[in-house]
């Protein structure tokens, strides 16, 4: 509508100014009586629409009416939500992420946020190490709210969620721009491998592949069909956490335990790159069995995920990528290989955002500009699209917690 009447106790006078503020409008002079507010076109925010640039303020029964007009003064219809409240991380992001990779920011979060609100699914690529990030406590929060319905993550991601789960309080913290050769040698003899500034103990390691051998070994004796990476770590963790109650309130920031309980598919290509997949093809060799026997491979998870795709609730699904490689690359091919293998007609990816730190280069797909997967029929030139060139344990948490409303 392209009028708005606010009621009610919450809408003050300072709540209204701080409202348009925030959404960046100024007083400008008066006009037939009626105060009006003017901001700069196309500074879209927090759903206004980026051709509202005027509103004019009139006494409404209980409280004001606000009309918006474009430049030239004709009406701007404006949707109601954007005048739900907010949290503070959401404002602070209104208020203050204008523009270069700010500004960028603040519209992948408004359009992940529209995207969801029309009904349609997200799904969210992790590479790197976010797992021992522990961006678990913010993605954890999001598969609850049904705000992310697919993972694809690196075979790393996938178990170094677990590490945390169990032993968090063994890992150790250090100053890794001050860490010598030395240092690092130090920590391998004491056991612990370094990601970054934190240290993950090989312990914790160790225990969870033991009982992953466990495991094995029992599906090897009983012929049991070949399964996939997660299914096995399910089995394997929820023993740990029977035996050990105290592990059920931690798994609260657990993404994977949380996307096994909300049946959130996790997709994980090259699981063998990971230390759980090592000591899977270790155990195989040692104990002469082929490792197809009992793993499903990426061409199995591929075909499962082209299965989830096609649902008519997934056409349109969006796609959130954390860092670029496989991770990334293996999931969004899935749309072309529907529509140039399969010569079957399905919908392109219906969001696309990439943060990521790695330059554009010879090449290089994690480095790669939106507009090259244009090309290779991923995405198309009416695909809303963001590249964020930025740290992403910084720039993901923000765009969660703007998604939440938080």
């Amino acid at each position: 509508m392209s009028h708005i009447d606010l009621t009610g106790d919450r809408w003050t006078a300072a709540a209204l100014t701080e409202w348009l503020h925030r959404h960046g409008f100024t007083a400008g002079p008066a006009q037939d009586g009626a105060a009006r507010w003017v901001r700069y076109p196309g500074d879209a925010r927090d759903g206004l629409p980026a051709d509202a640039t005027t509103v004019t303020l009139t006494r409404a029964e209980g409280g004001h009416r606000l009309a918006f007009s474009d430049p030239e003064g004709k009406a701007v219809e404006v949707d109601e939500r954007a005048f739900q409240e907010v949290g503070p991380l959401t404002a602070f992001v209104d208020l203050h992420f204008r523009h270069f990779n700010a500004g960028i920011v603040a519209r992948a979060a408004r359009a992940y946020r529209a995207h969801i609100e029309s009904g349609r699914r997200m799904m969210v690529t992790l590479a790197g190490a976010m797992s021992t990030a522990e961006l678990g406590i913010s993605l954890a929060e999001m598969i609850r709210q049904d705000k992310v319905h697919a993972i694809t993550c690196t075979g790393a991601n996938l178990e170094e969620g677990l590490f945390l789960l169990l032993h968090r309080e063994d890992y150790r913290h250090v100053q890794w721009r001050e860490q010598s050769a030395e240092a690092d040698a130090e920590l391998y003899d004491q056991g612990f491998n370094r990601v970054t500034d934190i240290c993950i103990p090989e312990h914790t390691m160790h225990a969870l592949i033991d009982r992953l051998k466990e495991i094995w070994a029992d599906a090897k004796k009983t012929g049991r069909d070949p399964q996939y990476p997660d299914v096995y770590l399910r089995e394997a963790i929820t023993t740990f956490i029977d035996k050990h109650p105290h592990l059920r309130a931690r798994a609260r920031d657990s993404w994977l335990w949380q996307a096994w309980q909300h049946d959130v598919p996790v997709f994980v290509p090259g699981w063998a790159d990971s230390t759980v997949g090592n000591g899977f093809a270790a155990w195989c060799m040692k104990n002469d069995i082929a490792p197809h026997r009992l793993l499903l491979t990426d061409a199995d998870a591929m075909v499962r995920l082209v299965k989830w795709l096609r649902r008519d609730e997934n056409q349109y699904c969006g796609f959130f990528q954390i860092g670029g490689g496989i991770a990334g690359d293996y999931p969004i091919c899935a749309v072309p290989l529907i529509t140039q293998d399969l010569q079957e007609e399905t919908a392109p990816w219906g969001y696309f955002c990439q943060i990521s730190d790695a330059d554009t280069s010879y090449g290089g797909y994690s480095g790669a500009p939106p507009t090259e997967k244009i090309t290779w029929g991923k995405i198309t030139i009416d695909t809303p699209r963001y590249m964020i060139c930025s740290d992403a344990t910084i720039v993901a948490p923000l765009i969660f917690g703007y998604v939440m409303g938080q």
